[in-house]
């Protein structure tokens, strides 16, 4: 027995979450208790992922099914009636080099599961409303939040209560402490699944095509000069906004003086604001137009819209700046694509991601740049696809036991006892791990309304980092039970009795509503095809274009203008930093 590579993956999952979370967190700056609980979400999420190959499915490493398997092989060989162990000669149930004891994966699981469903459903919710609230003490904050969650957690009970009922008036059937726990378990992953296929379904079209499409000349730096002219238009909506809440704080600030009672909790709100926005916004003090009674009520809520536009136009400036260097290195790339001597030269220095520039790098970058990294992502592009074809017809065929369609369980068959096999089934995990992929990166692309967004180099605020640890928290346990149903691991999907994983025995199975086990949770993700198939056509980019949300669409009039507008920014000058 060896437990070196589930502690090497226990220390490598800790290392990459946190690594990730100081990349678009401020640790120094945001709420400790804050950085403590996105951490173990993400943590633990992750962890179900990478720690999951060593019970039963190869999720994104290459050790997979041998511990399930190798149980498998010592019940289907004892002899019951001498307890021994009756190996025929063809037959041979090895112990894998990384199974660990019985005892481990069974409490780890339990440990991490529930932990993370007490963050996403209780703990979080909570301090997302207390990270946005804008009153002035702990209580205050926490009462403030109680109350925004009051609605959330209502219809969630109301739900609750309707299907509690639904299931005590089913004749012979007895509600115990492990059918609840089954009950809230399959009740969230089933809510997960639905998040989950959306997500694939854009995902697994928008990854390879986006990736193809960026080997078309002039297709990145259209799409770079795009977002350049969005996100322009955003940070001078945010600017204005924060220049809104300041100038009528400011307008509260002349009514109070330093004897009033309001007059601590505006200092806590006036030492929030740089110093050179109130410098520039005192020339709005002398209006008498937009002045506000001050009163405690009115001043929370300016500190709430304070925290908001702070945020939001921090996140807007530092993204402008990232996007305008993009178009600068892609103008650059363009153009060193005729260089003679085979040597990349910067435009501004700053832009560029490598060390000191000497003639060897320069000469490498060269090469990758003009001429290699197009071929790369070709063949990315091709490969991705293919992955998408195979993860799309799994999903519409994995509930078929006979024959056996899914391209993940014809892999395992295939392996059968044959732990080697099983181990170096490359192609396997990379379809898992691609998975995994698909759903996690457009988990850190979501930007709803333009509020939650994970912004890179720190400038991620608390609401949004923790709006991400309960995406995770709730999307990880339903994709790994999907991915056991594709590998026909899941007894109660393929209606055969097989030995199952620890990890499914401990989150349980939704047996107590008929309709959820033997209906939705089986054919709903079917519906990834549909999902595919509008993300194809752009079907959700046309629409959010109609409402209102611009896209990058290539035979839009509106796409075509804010292109040209995001290249004369550039070359006007006025965003270079």
């Amino acid at each position: 027995m060896s437990v070196g590579p589930l502690v090497a993956e226990v220390v490598f999952t800790f290392c990459l979450a946190a690594g990730i979370l100081y990349n678009y967190g401020n640790w120094r700056k945001q709420n400790a208790l804050v950085t403590i609980a996105v951490l173990i979400a993400w943590y633990f999420s992750f962890l179900i992922i990478f720690v999951l190959p060593l019970d039963v499915s190869s999720v994104s490493t290459f050790e997979s099914l041998f511990t399930t398997v190798f149980r498998q092989c010592i019940q289907e060989h004892l002899d019951n009636g001498t307890g021994l162990i009756v190996i025929n000669k063809n037959v041979s149930c090895e112990e894998p080099w990384s199974y660990v004891s019985e005892n481990v994966l069974p409490n780890l699981w339990r440990v991490v599961y529930w932990t993370s469903q007490a963050l996403t459903w209780l703990v979080m919710p909570l301090m997302q409303s207390y990270a946005k609230a804008g009153e002035f003490s702990i209580r205050g904050k926490l009462k403030s939040a109680l109350v925004d969650n009051a609605i959330y957690y209502g219809s969630y009970l109301f739900i609750c209560g309707i299907l509690l009922i639904y299931i005590a008036v089913k004749p012979n059937l007895h509600l115990d402490g492990q059918q609840l726990k089954a009950i809230a378990s399959s009740a969230s992953n089933t809510w997960g699944l639905l998040l989950l296929i959306g997500l694939l379904g854009y995902a697994l079209v928008e990854i390879p095509r986006s990736l193809w499409l960026s080997t078309t000349p002039g297709y990145r730096l259209q799409l770079a000069y795009f977002k350049v002219a969005k996100i322009s238009a955003d940070k001078c909506e945010a600017e204005d906004a924060l220049e809104d809440v300041i100038e009528s704080i400011q307008s509260m600030a002349s009514c109070i003086t330093s004897h009033d009672p309001l007059f601590s909790e505006l200092e806590t709100v006036l030492h929030k604001i740089p110093l050179h926005l109130l410098q520039r916004n005192k020339m709005h003090t002398s209006s008498t137009d937009n002045m506000i009674t001050p009163t405690l009520k009115s001043l929370i809520r300016l500190h709430k819209q304070l925290i908001k536009a702070l945020h939001t136009s921090r996140r807007c400036e530092t993204q402008f700046e990232i996007a305008v260097q993009k178009v600068v290195l892609l103008e650059d790339v363009q153009q060193n694509r005729m260089s003679r001597d085979h040597t990349f030269r910067h435009t501004f220095p700053s832009t560029s991601f490598l060390i000191t520039p000497t003639f060897v790098f320069s000469l490498l970058e060269w090469y990758w740049r003009c001429l290699v990294q197009d071929y790369v992502t070709r063949v990315a592009a091709v490969v991705t696809a293919l992955l998408s074809v195979a993860v799309v017809w799994s999903e519409v065929t994995f509930f078929n036991k006979s024959p056996v369609l899914s391209i993940f369980a014809i892999i395992i068959n295939l392996a059968s006892y044959d732990y080697f096999t099983i181990e170096v089934n490359v192609l396997s995990t990379i379809i898992i791990a691609y998975l995994c992929f698909c759903a996690y990166s457009t988990v850190l692309k979501i930007r709803l309304l333009n509020y939650y967004y994970l912004a890179p180099h720190h400038q991620t605020d608390e609401h949004s980092l923790i709006f991400s640890g309960m995406m995770l928290c709730r999307l990880t346990p339903p994709m790994c039970l999907n991915f056991l149903g594709l590998i026909h691991m899941d007894s109660h999907i393929i209606k055969q009795h097989i030995l199952e994983t620890y990890y499914t025995q401990v989150m349980g199975h939704m047996d107590v509503v008929a309709i959820i086990s033997d209906g939705f949770n089986i054919y709903f993700p079917m519906a990834v095809l549909g999902f595919c198939l509008a993300t194809y056509f752009s079907l959700g980019s046309r629409f959010l274009s109609l409402i209102g949300f611009q896209q990058f669409l290539d035979d839009d009039e509106l796409t075509a203008e804010l292109v040209e507008e995001g290249r004369d920014l550039v070359k006007r000058g006025e965003c270079l930093v």
